[in-house]
């Protein structure tokens, strides 16, 4: 990999995310050498990935170069890689690219959808924890319209502009919503020859309430506000299988549908050497200790949502959230310091700031630590804290400007074919 050799110990992160870009940043400037290891050259701003699939913001908003980053770092080198393999006996890891040998390993390798081993479901179904995803879901949205359009098959039709989706936490909420301001305010200027009030859009949730993380006044509030935008809310109700064109559940209840996302829950994505049963938990994420230490090792760390760190008040790890993962990353930092120089390490706590999920225009429910409320003010602290934590002057001007220009014009510009996801497929 052409790392030079030094007398710092290093440290190799796998995983550019929320987790892996604190932890960097928290070790810059020490004497240490930090090898960040990644299968992008950039990192992604996960919680606005469904408003590039909705054509509200270009990927480039949301994506910014890991490079850029971590550029004024000394003892700072960024490898295109995707990690095969770990080797925990020698304190190797395998990439694509070649091996390199670390003094302490830091696994951030965050999260992946989760199909709970529904091989149909996960072949015919749209993901959405990626930019590639969420262009590819982009492109979907739009072709189905415009085949809409060509065809005479009734039922057909609706089964082109009807969405379903698995999953009523802030994912899906989210993507609803945006769902149905496009059927509302765009879809009948851009398809006035086609009778664009047939589409429907449904979210399927397998308990008695939508964003169940949240309080329940911040549910039944996201699901007034997506009722009035005219979303059809079906509790509990489990998707048992789609093939493609319909979507059958434990219910009576089946749906035709040419779209299913599936934002049903996600699961740590481990690495061959450190996913043996002796490491990993529920969720498929390694067991960590309360520094963050993986299961048997002391040089070996793991953060962010691949990290379970049960105790008390989580008894199944900490929330696969941004917050969590920045949070331990921050630490680690200084914890790894403190383990460099055989001092002792302190405990990580997480300080909750609450949570938030935004239904669309004027609409959004936030739940802080010691205040609730839904509505407009919701909207504007959902966007601000959006704003504040993407990453790079530019972007938060981009995503600021298009905001504006969205809210201004009622419009989304950026509902474009760039790759077409139907003709791969056929491919």
């Amino acid at each position: 990999m052409n790392i030079p050799r030094t007398s710092f110990p290093r440290i190799v992160i796998i995983g550019g995310g929320f987790a892996g870009v604190a932890l960097a940043k928290k070790l810059s400037k020490q004497e240490v050498q930090v090898v960040l290891l990644d299968k992008n050259n950039y990192h992604t701003f996960q919680p606005l990935l469904y408003q590039v699939s909705t054509g509200g913001l270009e990927p480039d908003s949301i994506a910014y170069p890991i490079r850029k980053i971590l550029k004024d770092f000394p003892n700072f080198y960024f490898r295109l890689a995707d990690v095969e393999e770990i080797d925990i006996d020698k304190n190797k890891v395998k990439t694509n690219i070649g091996k390199l040998k670390f003094d302490y390993l830091v696994v951030a390798s965050g999260s992946t959808t989760n199909f709970f081993g529904n091989t149909e479901v996960e072949k015919h179904s749209m993901a959405m924890k990626t930019i590639p995803q969420s262009l590819n879901l982009r492109s979907l949205i739009l072709e189905n319209f415009e085949e809409a359009l060509l065809t005479s098959d009734l039922n057909e039709r609706n089964a082109l502009m009807n969405f379903v989706i698995v999953g009523g936490g802030p994912t899906g909420v989210e993507l609803a919503g945006a769902l149905a301001e496009i059927k509302k305010g765009i879809l009948p200027k851009d398809y006035p020859d086609l009778d664009t009030r047939l589409a429907q859009i449904h979210i399927i949730q397998s308990s008695d309430c939508i964003l169940k993380g949240m309080s329940e006044k911040a549910s039944s509030k996201a699901e007034d506000f997506l009722e009035k935008l005219g979303v059809n809310i079906w509790k509990n109700v489990r998707v048992t299988n789609y093939d493609g064109k319909t979507v059958t559940t434990n219910t009576d209840l089946t749906f035709e549908t040419a779209t299913v996302v599936w934002a049903a829950g996600v699961k740590g994505a481990t690495i061959k050497g450190l996913d043996a049963e002796d490491f990993v938990t529920r969720g498929n994420r390694l067991t960590v200790n309360e520094f963050n230490q993986v299961k048997g090792f002391k040089n070996i760390f793991a953060i962010g949502d691949i990290a379970c760190m049960a105790s008390d008040e989580f008894p199944y790890g900490h929330p696969m959230m941004a917050q969590p993962a920045i949070q331990q990353g921050d630490q680690l930092g200084d914890n790894i310091l403190e383990l460099i120089e055989n001092k002792p390490m302190k405990s990580f706590s997480y300080k909750d700031k609450g949570s938030m999920a935004t239904i669309g225009r004027n609409k959004a429910v936030v739940d802080l630590k010691n205040v609730r409320f839904q509505g407009v003010f919701a909207w504007f602290v959902w966007m601000f804290v959006h704003l504040f934590f993407l990453i790079g002057f530019r972007n938060r001007m981009v995503v600021f400007v298009n905001w504006v220009y969205n809210y201004v014009r009622f419009d989304r510009e950026a509902r474009l074919i760039i790759r077409p996801f139907k003709n791969k497929l056929k491919h």
